[in-house]
């Protein structure tokens, strides 16, 4: 029995639209029900204090400081390298095998575990090359971890901006370099931005990764040498220890509104840009 493509069209839109409302009362099941258990212990006192008796009491002043210089750091590193090399492939070479080795090779970096990541920090930065559980060694395998996701936007990004435009840069006499500079990264801006903020998202949320290389230090670093505790790793021990399910939640709902912050800071100033260049 042949179905009229009118019902089918129908029972398309409706299990597509309840598998987005699914995904959609997920996401919002997991927001409410952290900060509904964790706003109540939100406070300038919990914010602005030091932890004390291994986080049973006090607040996350030095796990704020430590999950804001961290992913920084990594950015630092990662936003150069990622978009030079996403360029380079993009506008300066051709499809060729080597190129096609290299974005598989991209590919297989990102969908490695986060804790290979960090057996590969504390191998490497921690002990071979002596930093020890620091904050360099921390971000520096941070970067190494959203290096791929950065080199993907922003090649796709750049892929997205219209042949025409380089056509008729060339055609004015500009040089690759100055239509790269001036023509394809400002209208690639949005995309790249979009893999810049997913890399800090990733960075913030980590734990497995900074545990083995920037520690759980819960004094306030003074440099980059010195060891640090992110929000994540914060309340990762809370949570695994039983020290406080206040402050873990207390944690856990901070962490979520900062990540929401950036998030929506993000497409704001995403909005922003295409709304001034349209």
């Amino acid at each position: 029995m042949r179905i009229h493509p009118r019902y089918t069209q129908r029972l398309a839109v409706t299990i597509l639209g309840g598998a987005t409302l699914l995904t959609l009362a997920v996401l919002v099941f997991i927001i409410v029900f952290v900060l509904e258990k964790g706003l109540p212990v939100v406070n300038f006192r919990f914010l602005l204090t030091n932890a004390e008796d291994m986080g049973r009491s006090g607040g996350i002043f030095t796990t704020l400081i430590g999950t804001i210089v961290l992913p920084l750091l990594a950015i630092i590193v990662a936003a150069p390298l990622g978009i030079s090399t996403a360029v380079y492939l993009t506008e300066y070479t051709l499809e060729t095998k080597v190129t096609k080795i290299i974005r598989f090779g991209t590919d297989c970096l990102a969908g490695i575990p986060s804790i290979i990541f960090g057996l590969f920090g504390f191998i490497f930065f921690v002990t071979t090359l002596g930093l020890g559980w620091s904050i360099l060694s921390g971000g520096l395998t941070l970067a190494f971890m959203i290096l791929p996701t950065i080199i993907r936007t922003t090649e796709e990004a750049v892929k997205a901006v219209p042949k025409s435009y380089r056509q008729v840069s060339f055609s004015l006499g500009a040089t690759r370099w100055q239509t790269v500079k001036r023509i394809i990264l400002p209208n690639a801006l949005p995309g790249i931005l979009t893999g810049i903020m997913l890399g800090i998202g990733r960075s913030i949320g980590e734990t497995a990764a900074v545990i083995f290389t920037a520690g759980s230090s819960l004094r306030l670093p003074t440099s980059i040498f010195d060891s640090t505790r992110t929000m994540a790793v914060h309340f990762y021990i809370l949570a695994r220890e039983g020290l406080s399910s206040e402050n873990a939640y207390g944690t856990a709902a901070t962490l979520i509104i900062a990540v929401l912050a950036i998030n929506l800071t993000a497409y704001w100033m995403m909005g922003r840009f295409i709304a001034k260049r349209s």
